[in-house]
């Protein structure tokens, strides 16, 4: 089958980022704590640490930072927000929605719209296809999409290494008013079980390396490569580029598979940080590439979601980047601000004793 421009999204009405913000919680889990308790330490890591909630906060907490953050970036008043949508697999209720606490506690209306998105680690860039929607067809002026995960893995496997904790929050508003501009998005699923969790299962299960090819690199390969065969570019038009980050080698692979070089990678590479923060893992280093942006920079980014699926966004940056508030918290201060912990405090903060 032929590719076609009509398989790339654009809205009636350009739709930018008018605000953005991150928020990592400040424990960190070294991989080599983990490798000390699960192979005498004789086990490598595929990141340096990861981002662990205190036991005081959650999806609800830590999108609530997030979100405060972007409304100050943006400048708004809240209550001019329509719509409120967090993307997590790690929401705290199984019946009871995350976005309408959300919603409350930052200072909406309570006329708008409020929902919660799932969709494994793209959950949080699925609610950015919506936003772009809703915003570019008229309906609203303003709506704020959240990544936010405190992400789950079984004590002693592969996934407990990286499932880290934190997210970002985008205001999307009309592109004159945006840092950041939409340029074109493209979506691509297919039904490739490479990671599940059944109701009533505490712990994800994984198909180990059959994540990797059919899955993660199929996904962001095909997303990347047909958004930027529908713009006419190529990896040397774009400044940065951020992917999904379930380890450090992934993105960096897939970058290089598209033609990216490190060093337009690096600026959002975050992994051996805070880890593989799902829903939230290309959204937080797209916001750490924004911290750093100049006016003109081109940015490709893209999702990847077990499941499985691609979100690929092409963006460029405006000349407002320039007049971001002080005083917001950039993302490299939340990473700065870190204190360590051992296994026996995160099995507790996490509450890993399950009876």
């Amino acid at each position: 089958m032929s590719k076609s421009n009509d398989w790339i999204m654009r809205s009636d009405r350009s739709v930018g980022i008018v605000g953005y913000g991150a928020y990592v919680p400040r424990y960190r889990l070294p991989g080599s704590e983990i490798a000390r308790i699960w192979t005498d330490g004789l086990g490598g890591s595929p990141v340096k640490e990861k981002a662990v909630a205190g036991i005081d906060e959650d999806v609800i907490t830590m999108s609530i930072e997030a979100a405060r953050n972007a409304i100050a970036c943006a400048g708004i008043d809240p209550r001019d927000i329509r719509a409120v949508w967090v993307g997590s697999e790690s929401h705290p209720y199984a019946v009871k929605p995350t976005s309408t606490v959300v919603a409350e506690s930052i200072g909406t209306s309570s006329n708008i719209q409020a929902a919660d998105w799932e969709f494994a680690c793209k959950a949080g860039t699925e609610a950015v296809q919506a936003a772009i929607g809703i915003i570019g067809s008229g309906m609203a002026n303003y709506a704020l999409s959240i990544g936010m995960d405190t992400a789950q893995g079984r004590p002693g496997d592969a996934l407990e290494y990286t499932a880290g904790c934190g997210g970002a929050a985008f205001i999307l508003g009309p592109a004159d008013e945006s840092v950041v501009r939409y340029q074109g998005s493209y979506s691509y699923v297919t039904d490739t079980p490479d990671f599940w969790r059944r109701a009533g299962e505490v712990y994800p299960s994984h198909g180990d390396r059959f994540t990797g090819e059919p899955a993660y690199f199929a996904h962001t390969i095909a997303a990347a490569s047909s958004l930027m065969e529908m713009m006419n570019s190529s990896a040397e038009d774009y400044d940065y580029a951020v992917f999904h980050q379930p380890n450090v080698k992934f993105p960096l692979r897939a970058a290089k598979i598209l033609g990216f070089t490190p060093d337009q990678v690096n600026a959002g590479l975050l992994a051996n940080d805070i880890g593989n923060v799902y829903s939230g893992s290309c959204m937080i280093g797209l916001t750490s590439i924004l911290d750093v942006a100049r006016p003109g920079d081109r940015i490709l980014m893209v999702s990847y979601g077990s499941g499985a699926g691609s979100d690929a966004f092409d963006l460029v940056v405006t000349d407002r980047i320039r007049n971001k508030p002080r005083g917001v918290p950039l993302t490299r201060d939340y990473i700065k601000r870190r204190t360590p912990i051992d296994y026996a405090t995160y099995v507790r903060f996490r509450d890993k004793l399950k009876d």
